[in-house]
């Protein structure tokens, strides 16, 4: 096999976690993980952004799979089905 024919497996610092049910009378929301570790919730793109800069890492592309996973939805999914 050669390299270019094996995969590009990304390991983005940050992975946001797919929407969980809220509270009675709260909003969804998701988990946001950074390494491995939950550092918080996030209910809006902009809470994803908040959150990464609060423990240090800045966000310039929220789409480059190298710098944020998105599990279970992308940015634009906040709700459950």
């Amino acid at each position: 096999m050669t390299e270019q024919a094996a995969p590009h497996i990304s390991r983005p610092r940050i992975v946001v976690l797919g929407v969980c049910p809220g509270r009675q009378g709260e909003a969804p929301f998701r988990i946001v993980e950074m390494d491995g570790e939950v550092i918080g919730e996030a209910r809006t793109v902009t809470d994803v952004l908040e959150v990464a800069a609060a423990h240090g890492i800045t966000i310039h592309d929220l789409d480059d799979p190298d710098v944020v996973r998105w599990v279970g939805g992308g940015k634009y999914h906040w709700r459950l089905h």
